[in-house]
């Protein structure tokens, strides 16, 4: 499973463990605490925390943490828990089900715990999860970013320079588009703007961008002047000319251009999409548009892969916070040493979840102080065009994304939203048409962007 799918609007992950096996904190034998830890994610990230969750152990005499590893159908199962009043005491949760939970009293209220722990005080505005003045009911686990990812063997062998890896230099969505002619070709060598070209038999196509994933285009929306919805979070702006344009650049690279991949044409089995990682080794695509944690797999993976920035309309943009929340629950036998595993389990002086690729701290100091930059990025699992394309990117050129700060999100991603994308994905109608439909249906779903504040 791909890690973007846990990320998709309104929080719909497809995540789980046994619910049999969860049933808050407890005392071991001896009078040890013990605390459950309840995640998601694929094997690498399951090892990384399960690696993390021993060193607090170790750091914490008399702490003992029961790994939850829940790898499908996560929101059923712990609204199952929820429903049962069985929660773990720390874990992984879906964006919009903490807004839920947190309205709901199910999660510890962190503002009283800032002035403790000094590094949860330290966060980057965006991370903060609030239910309402001085309720801060989680961060977001990481500052994951979109990013431009690509084959460097198959862009050697079309004979194309790089995506650039500085916002600066970034490119054009023409440019774009020109270099994945190039990176486009059939079973018989031929390109899309060459006769005889078959799209139906495409040996490597030059790009990947998701339709239906919004952290995906949100950074694009942004960089053409627009946002999901205006000041108030009360009007959908997607039937604007800036949103449509960049939708209607998306359905192009697919039906148009014949660039990318359409429905269902990556689709190893079924409807299964393999991983980044798959697509740039195996060279079925040369360039992808995908977060920051693709890194952990693609050094598994052993890819030949180089890390570029999106490319812009006018100021260059990517989304950031692209991740699920984390967060105490309320309720537990040992809330104070729960707290102290959540201060842990997303810090980088005590997990190597940073240096090995798959997170970006939420600290500030991690991005602008530089023996601090250094900790987390300066080692062979991090490419040399790292600091650039990901940090400087991410501190001067990141806009958190919009599925993460809209309320009732949820509903307007299942009722409307996401079918206005996907019909847009088939290429049957122009993006146009389908946003100025969707729009006003979105609006009237639409209750403001959920409240934020300085702590």
């Amino acid at each position: 499973m791909r890690r973007r799918d846990l990320f998709k609007l309104g929080g719909l992950a497809a995540l789980g463990a046994s619910t049999a096996a969860c049933g808050g904190s407890g005392s071991g034998s001896g009078g040890d605490v013990e605390l459950q830890f309840m995640y998601w994610g694929s094997t690498f990230e399951k090892a990384a925390v399960e690696r993390m969750l021993k060193q607090y152990e170790q750091k914490h005499p008399g702490v003992r943490v029961k790994p939850l590893y829940t790898p499908d159908e996560y929101d059923v199962k712990l609204n199952t828990l929820v429903a049962s009043n069985r929660l773990p005491d720390v874990g992984y949760v879906p964006l919009a089900m903490s807004f839920r939970l947190g309205e709901q009293g199910k999660l510890v209220n962190l503002h009283p715990y800032l002035k403790k722990y000094p590094q949860l005080a330290g966060y980057l505005p965006d991370a903060y999860l609030w239910t309402g003045q001085d309720n801060l009911h989680g961060v977001a686990t990481a500052n994951e970013i979109e990013l431009l990812w690509y084959s460097k063997s198959a862009l050697a062998a079309a004979g194309v320079a790089p995506p650039p890896a500085d916002a600066a230099s970034a490119w054009t969505w023409d440019q774009l588009v020109e270099t994945a002619y190039k990176l486009t070709v059939d079973q018989n060598g031929k390109h899309p703007d060459e006769p005889g070209f078959d799209p139906k038999q495409v040996r490597q196509f030059g790009i990947s961008s998701s339709i239906t994933y919004g952290a995906a285009w949100y950074g694009f929306l942004r960089s053409n002047g627009v946002d999901f919805a205006d000041e108030a979070g009360k009007k959908c702006l997607l039937d604007t000319p800036e949103a449509v344009e960049v939708f209607q650049n998306l359905q192009d690279l697919i039906y148009k251009h014949r660039v990318a991949p359409g429905p269902g044409q990556l689709a190893a089995t079924g409807d299964d999409v393999p991983g980044t990682n798959i697509l740039l080794k195996t060279k079925r695509v040369a360039m992808v548009v995908d977060g920051h944690w693709s890194l952990l797999d693609m050094n598994e993976s052993k890819v030949d892969y180089g890390i570029g920035v999106l490319p812009k309309y006018a100021e260059p943009y990517t989304s950031t916070q692209v991740a699920g929340a984390s967060a105490v629950f309320a309720g537990g036998k040992h809330e104070q040493e729960a707290v102290e595993l959540f201060a842990f389990h997303n810090d980088p002086r005590y997990v190597d979840l940073f240096a090995n690729g798959l997170w970006m701290p939420q600290e500030k100091k991690y991005y602008e102080d530089q023996a601090a930059v250094d900790s987390w990025t300066k080692n062979d699992l991090h490419p040399p065009e790292f600091r650039t394309a990901v940090v400087d990117y991410a501190r001067d050129h990141g806009v958190p994304v919009f599925g993460n700060r809209v309320k009732n999100m949820s509903s307007i991603s299942s009722d409307v939203l996401t079918p206005a994308l996907q019909e847009i994905e088939t290429g049957k109608r122009p993006a146009g048409e389908i946003l100025k439909a969707a729009a006003p249906k979105i609006s009237s779903m639409l209750q403001g962007w959920q409240h934020t504040q300085d702590v």
